[in-house]
């Protein structure tokens, strides 16, 4: 094998430098080997690396360079030609991969200068951020101060501690020295300070409200920083003492003036508290955006709270007042029901009390009437029996007047025979107009349904009001009746502006007009004929037997019926005509107009012969079950008078026909009496027929009587003729035909 020698140095000291060299290059060779270690350790040590396949093709070159320098070392003596193969191949690798790693350079150096540009970008956009971020919390801060304060101010709506409160919350928050209110005066011209934090200044000092430093408050809507020296600050430097910065806000108040109840309150523009609030002294803090802010946001929020409170007080006084008005309308209410129900507990007494004399007279003038009388002596009867009947009409009058008014009358519906209805009144004015030698005459329209639906009695008890009034009110003549069903363009009538007629299918408007040749009425006195206990003067001097409650009742009937009353007539000694219309309705089913209409005109009454027939009358009151006991005597009829409950249970017996019993005894239950005979008669055709004798026109007694199985209600006065009625119904039809 042969050895080169490349290293014969003509110098001495060459030895000494290749001993350098070969340091060098052993320490050069260690150093380009740590360096990939090092590059290893980072690529595994870091997540994300956008160039890894850079950093292997670097550290293959660091690697060939120390390699290089590596196999340098065993060149500095003789080596084989291995050694200098081995050492060429080295080199030409580094350069190849020195040549490719600077090229690679070429296109990273831009890449990472561009992350450099990215990486500015995003610092001063963190910076930016953190700025943002910064005013976030201070607003955050701001708002979480405002509803502190806002819940602390409105948690009441008394305006003194609204007040104290707000200072109170706003010393704390902003860690002032003094914080002060000042209210206007009542005159406008001034303010006083009202309310203080710290007490520096004392409660009770005026400014004019003109000073240049309040109008410049007054007129912005935000904080504005004042002098410290100024009057509504009251701060003074002493010493080595500097006062704190001062700021004022203005508080809108409500004018209390312009409230109402019934409508939103407005706030005045004119009206101003002022808000002063000062920084400690001797500090070097100045008033930032956003504690001004929320010095602004705190004074609108005092603003709304005042606001709340003014209205609370104004409507506790409008409550209070009300209460005091509900109070004495309620006592007042209680007064009116406790005076109506003692006057139907009266008048409930009084129908009673009154009824029961009036039945003795007319029964007993009755009886009388129909023995052997001389004329003079039948004159005197017929005139007690006149009276007694007017007399009994009066109570019925002042009775329903009384029911009309507390609105306790309510129709009875029913379907009933309207020709009929006609005919019986004429056939009970007949004999009256027959002695004054008048006639009269009923017109039935061809068009007018024979039967209709509606309150049967009382449009009965209007037509004979109407009627019976012109009978008494004409001296010679005679009286028209006409009835027909009224079109719809004559409905309408200008003196009723209140009556608005409705038109259907099942019902219809019946129009009656009563004519008469009598005396006439003054068109100025015919508006006073419907009012209560009024006649007409000229009338009531020709006939003052009337008590002016006709046609004040007849007039509610009518209203009561949907209707509409009124008189004509062209003066005094023309006659009058009567003119009402009220709503009946048809019968829904044509089997409903032929139900038997069992009323008889008194004319055409079937004589029945009652002899013999057993009858019990129960009645606590003497004079009354003598009286009924005598009527039936007269009739025939074997009567037993009983005067209590029990007494009358135990003598009725399945030989007894007809039970009367009184329902308005004080002392006795008639109810249960009726109760107890129904059960001692289990089967219908044993028991006898019940009837109560009652002197209460309330719709609630014939309910009581009908719930407890009795057969018919009779009111009070009965005379012969009626009782003899009665027992016609009962022994003919199995029953009382109505209620009497």
């Amino acid at each position: 094998m042969e050895y080169c020698n490349c290293f014969e140095s003509p110098w001495p000291a060459d030895e000494l430098l290749m001993k350098y060299q070969y340091i060098s290059d052993f320490f050069i060779a260690l150093a380009y080997f740590s360096i990939p270690l090092e590059l290893i350790y980072f690529v595994k040590k870091s997540a994300v690396f956008p160039y890894r396949w850079v950093l292997v093709q670097f550290g293959a070159f660091i690697v060939l360079c120390g390699a290089t320098h590596l196999i340098n070392l065993w060149t500095f003596n003789m080596h084989t030609r291995t050694v200098a193969v081995v050492m060429t191949t080295a080199k030409v690798l580094t350069a190849a991969v020195s040549c490719a790693t600077a090229l690679m350079l070429v296109h990273i150096i831009p890449d990472l200068l561009s992350v450099k540009t990215r990486e500015l970008f995003l610092k001063n956009k963190a910076a930016e951020l953190d700025r943002e971020m910064g005013l976030i919390r201070t607003q955050e801060e701001t708002g979480r101060h405002v509803r502190m304060l806002t819940h602390e101010i409105r948690s009441t709506l008394d305006r003194h501690t609204i007040l104290k409160t707000t200072l109170v919350e706003l010393g704390r928050t902003l860690a002032l020295e003094e914080c002060a209110l000042w209210m206007p005066s009542q005159t406008g011209l001034e303010l006083n300070l009202s309310y203080t934090l710290h007490h520096i200044m004392p409660v009770g000092l005026s400014v004019p409200i003109q000073l240049p430093v309040i109008n410049q408050v007054f007129n912005t809507s935000h904080a504005v920083k004042i002098s410290p020296s100024s009057p509504v600050a009251w701060l003074r430097s002493s010493g080595n003492n500097m006062p704190g910065e001062v700021v004022a806000v203005r508080v809108p108040l409500l004018h209390l003036s312009n409230f109402q109840i019934h409508d939103w309150p407005e706030l005045s523009t004119k009206r101003y508290a002022l808000l002063v609030l000062t920084l400690p002294s001797n500090s070097a803090r100045q008033w930032h955006v956003h504690e001004l802010e929320l010095v602004e946001v705190v004074a609108d929020q005092v603003a709304v709270a005042l606001s709340h409170a003014a209205i609370l007080e104004e409507s506790m006084k409008a409550r209070d007042l009300l209460m005091k008005q509900n109070l004495a309308l309620d006592v007042a209410r209680r007064e009116a029901e406790t005076a109506v129900h003692a006057r139907n507990d009266f008048l409930a007494v009084m129908n009673h009390e009154m009824r029961t004399p009036i039945h003795a007279i007319i029964a007993l003038s009755s009886l009388l009437q129909e023995t052997e009388l001389s004329p003079e002596q039948r004159l005197m009867v017929e005139t007690i029996l006149k009276s007694s009947n007017l007399l009994a009409t009066l109570i019925n009058d002042v009775l329903d007047l009384s029911r009309l008014e507390d609105g306790s009358l309510q129709l009875e519906i029913g379907t009933f025979n309207l020709h009929s209805l006609f005919r019986e009144v004429l056939n009970l004015i007949k004999p009256i107009a027959a002695v004054k030698k008048l006639y009269v005459t009923l017109i039935l329209s061809p068009d007018l349904i024979e039967h209709a639906v509606g309150d049967e009695k009382r449009l009965m008890q209007v037509l004979l009001n109407v009627v019976g009034n012109a009978i008494k009110f004409t001296k010679e003549g005679g009286v028209t009746v006409s009835a027909f069903v009224t079109k719809s363009d004559s409905l309408r009538d200008p003196r009723a502006p209140d009556f608005f007629p409705a038109h259907s299918d099942n019902h219809f408007y019946l129009r009656v007009e009563v004519k008469d040749t009598g005396s006439g009425i003054n068109p100025q006195e015919i508006p006073k004929l419907f009012m209560k206990f009024v006649q007409s003067q000229p009338l009531a001097t020709k006939n003052p037997g009337g008590s002016g409650l006709g046609l004040a009742i007849c007039k509610r009937f009518v209203n009561l019926m949907e209707g509409h009353i009124w008189i004509e007539s062209d003066g005094p000694g023309r006659g009058s005509t009567v003119i009402f219309i009220v709503k009946l309705g048809i019968p829904a089913r044509l089997n409903e107009s032929k139900l038997p209409f069992l009323h008889k005109a008194p004319g055409n009454q079937i004589e029945l012969n009652f002899s013999g027939l057993k009858v019990v009358v129960m009645d606590d009151n003497s004079v009354g079950r003598m009286v009924t006991k005598g009527l039936l005597v007269h009739l025939g009829c074997d009567v037993l008078a009983v005067s209590s409950a029990e007494e009358c249970v135990r003598a009725v017996s399945n030989e007894h026909k007809v039970v009367f019993l009184d329902v308005s005894m004080a002392a006795v239950d008639s109810f249960e009496v009726a109760v107890r005979m129904r059960e001692k008669f289990s089967k219908r055709s044993e028991r006898p027929f019940i009837v109560a004798l009652t002197g209460n026109t309330e719709r609630m007694i014939k309910e009581k009587c009908r719930k407890v199985g009795m057969d018919g209600v009779i009111l009070k006065p009965v005379s012969v003729d009626k009782m003899r009625r009665v027992l016609s119904d009962i022994l003919e039809h199995g029953y009382l035909v109505e209620s009497q």
